[in-house]
């Protein structure tokens, strides 16, 4: 695994990022590890066109009724 630091972190940063690590219980290290890896994944999603999300988000919903299109309806 790879090491990251971070230089010239302001001390109310640091004190907020240890606060907010105390509030979901991890140490502030984790809590950094956390909030990158979510940065990241949201950068991700923005790559991936909106239908193929939503597909993947509600993929084994179960949905088995027919849809009605509504493209050839003049709308």
């Amino acid at each position: 695994m790879a090491q990251l630091i971070v230089r010239n972190l302001d001390d109310d940063v640091k004190e907020r990022l240890q606060e907010r690590a105390r509030r979901h219980g991890r140490s502030t290290e984790e809590e950094v590890r956390s909030i990158l890896r979510q940065a990241v994944l949201a950068d991700l999603a923005d790559d991936i066109p909106l239908g193929t999300r939503l597909v993947g988000r509600f993929s084994g919903v179960g949905l088995t009724a027919e849809l009605l299109d509504l493209s050839d309806t003049g709308r």
